[in-house]
C-alpha cells in the first residue's frame, strides 16, 4: 500500500522511473493529469486560500523589473553544496564498507533528506520573493506557489519519507543475495543510493526551477 501512494503520488518523476529499475516498486504506474493529481492532494479546506490566490487582481503600480541573476546563483549554490554532500556521504560510505547494517544507511539517507529539506525551503521563498518582484502580474504567480507550498510540500514529505525504508530493504535484499554469489553488494548499494539522493534532489528542486523559469523571461513577455 505504501508503495503505491508512492509511485502515484510522484507518478512521472525520475525518481519512480529509477525505483521501479531498482525492483523497490513493482512497476510503473499510468501517469495522472496534473489537474487530476492535484485534486487528489487538495482538500476543501485548501482550495479556499488556492481560489482567492488565482482570483486575486494584479495590482496596478508597476514595479521595477529585478534581475534573475541573485536567485539563479543561489540555486545553484545551494545545489552545488547539496549535491557535494551527498557525494561525500557517498565517499565515507565506502570507506565503512565493512558496515553491513541496513539501519545505519536508512539513517544516513533520512539525515539528507532533512538537509535538503533545511536547504530547499528558503531557497523557494528567495525565488517566489524575486518572482513577486519582478511584475505586477508575476505577483500572481508567486501568491500562488506560496499557497500550493504548503499544502502540497506536507504530502510530499509523506511520500519521500517512505523512501529510508524502501532503501533499507534494498540493503537487506543486496547483502543476502551477495551472502550466495559474495558479490561486492556495498559499491552496488552505495550507487543506488547516491543515485536515489541525487533524484529526490532534482524532485525536490523542480518547483524552484519553475520559479526560476519564470524569472528568466524577459519583462514585456509578462504582459503578453
Amino acid at each position: 500500500m505504501e508503495r503505491e501512494s508512492l509511485r502515484a503520488g510522484l507518478n512521472g518523476a525520475p525518481l519512480i522511473g529509477l525505483l521501479s529499475r531498482l525492483a523497490l516498486l513493482d512497476g510503473p504506474g499510468t501517469k495522472p493529469s496534473f489537474v487530476q493529481g492535484l485534486g487528489q492532494w487538495l482538500g476543501w479546506a485548501d482550495a479556499i486560500p488556492l481560489s482567492a490566490a488565482l482570483q486575486a487582481n494584479a495590482p496596478a503600480a508597476p514595479r521595477p523589473a529585478r534581475s534573475a541573476a541573485p536567485a539563479e546563483r543561489e540555486f545553484e549554490r545551494v545545489r552545488t553544496a547539496l549535491l557535494q554532500r551527498i557525494d561525500e556521504r557517498g565517499a565515507g560510505q565506502r570507506q565503512g564498507a565493512q558496515d553491513d547494517d541496513a539501519e545505519p544507511q536508512r539513517q544516513r539517507y533520512a539525515s539528507l533528506q532533512h538537509a535538503m529539506q533545511q536547504a530547499i525551503e528558503p531557497l523557494r521563498a528567495l525565488a517566489r520573493a524575486a518572482v513577486a518582484q519582478r511584475s505586477p502580474e508575476l505577483q500572481r504567480v508567486a501568491a500562488l506557489d506560496a499557497v500550493l507550498e504548503p499544502v502540497l510540500a506536507a504530502r510530499e514529505q509523506a511520500l519521500l519519507a517512505l523512501l529510508p525504508t524502501l532503501l533499507a530493504q534494498h540493503h537487506e535484499r543486496l547483502r543476502r543475495a551477495a551472502a550466495d554469489a559474495a558479490a561486492p553488494w556495498q559499491e552496488v548499494f552505495r550507487q543506488d543510493m547516491q543515485q536515489l539522493l541525487r533524484a529526490e534532489l532534482e524532485l525536490r528542486l523542480q518547483p524552484v526551477r519553475g520559479l526560476i523559469d519564470t524569472l528568466r523571461r524577459r519583462p514585456q513577455d509578462d504582459d503578453d
